[in-house]
């Protein structure tokens, strides 16, 4: 119940972020290009201090042993939201099963999931959340990618090794298993960047909300995959974790970061590759209106 209090009030702490982002959008305060370029702001500084930020515990063979268990588990829901992703929507015009087949497979962790995670369950619990994006980040860029076109492998690998919250791993375990010190004033200064990487992101969650009706977001393939992406993912999570006896608070964060909606790069692949930009854009907005619902919802089930 405390979990589910505690998720309940940072969802409507981020949902104000989000009405906040649409009014802005609304009054032509922020345009386009600058939605764009908070976005990037986002991806690549944000986001990356507050994952490097988390790696800051304790480091025991404990610990060790729970971040390999969060890596495996969160690899085997990668796998399951690809491959379930061909069946579920073979009976979709080409257009918009490229758009649901990503948008199950690649969900919004990073800009939503880490600020859930770390409101209940604090640093200890954004460690943990940022192993488990990892094969979701690797995916992005290799089988994401190969649902829209035909991407070689070099380049796929190119941009996981380039990707700003991979290298943010990669540093943050260096920074685990060395020990070394960074003076005060620059941790402090990585974590407040970091710190903004919650309301940013939804605040441009909110602008996606400008132009898009509630009847265009009702539509019966949207809710499906609602339903996959929300539910039923995050319900089969739990239960393989509950069978091999995760700890409550990883088995919380595996739940979570399941349970995210659908990946803000689904508007932009769908634009680039030739999709359908306008159905990829409601399937994010309505994905991420549910989610606030589905969450503390979820979290009964811990």
């Amino acid at each position: 119940m405390d979990n589910f209090l505690k998720m309940l009030d940072t969802q409507m702490v981020l949902m104000v972020y989000m009405a906040v982002g649409f009014i802005c959008a609304k009054k032509d305060i922020i345009d386009q290009h600058a939605k764009q370029k908070i976005t990037d702001l986002i991806l690549n500084v944000a986001l990356p201090c507050m994952i490097f930020a988390s790696f800051n515990e304790p480091l025991t063979a404990e610990v060790i042993h729970d971040a390999e268990m969060v890596l495996i588990v969160a690899a085997c829901i990668t796998f399951l939201s690809y491959f379930g992703g061909q069946v579920l929507y073979s009976r979709f015009p080409d257009a918009k099963k490229r758009i649901l087949r990503y948008s199950t497979l690649v969900n919004n962790s990073g800009f939503i999931g880490m600020a859930m995670v770390d409101s209940i369950y604090g640093a200890e619990g954004l460690f943990y959340a940022s192993i488990f994006i990892i094969p979701n980040r690797i995916a992005m860029w290799t089988a994401g990618i190969s649902i829209f076109t035909t991407a070689s492998l070099k380049e796929g690998l190119k941009k996981v090794l380039l990707n700003p919250c991979i290298i943010a791993v990669a540093l943050g375990l260096v920074r685990e298993f060395t020990g070394f010190p960074l003076p005060d004033f620059i941790d402090s200064a990585i974590a407040g960047i970091g710190d903004i990487t919650s309301p940013l992101s939804m605040f441009i969650i909110g602008t996606m909300l400008v132009g898009i009706s509630l009847g265009s977001m009702i539509e019966p393939s949207i809710l499906y995959l609602s339903f996959i992406r929300l539910i039923a993912l995050p319900i089969i999570a739990l239960a393989v974790l509950n069978l091999i006896g995760l700890p409550p608070m990883l088995a919380g964060i595996s739940m979570i970061l399941t349970g995210m909606p659908a990946g803000s790069t689904t508007v932009l692949l769908a634009v680039k590759y030739g999709a359908d930009p306008d159905f990829a854009s409601r399937c994010v907005v309505t994905t991420t209106i549910i989610s606030l619902v589905t969450v503390p919802l979820l979290m009964f089930l811990i």
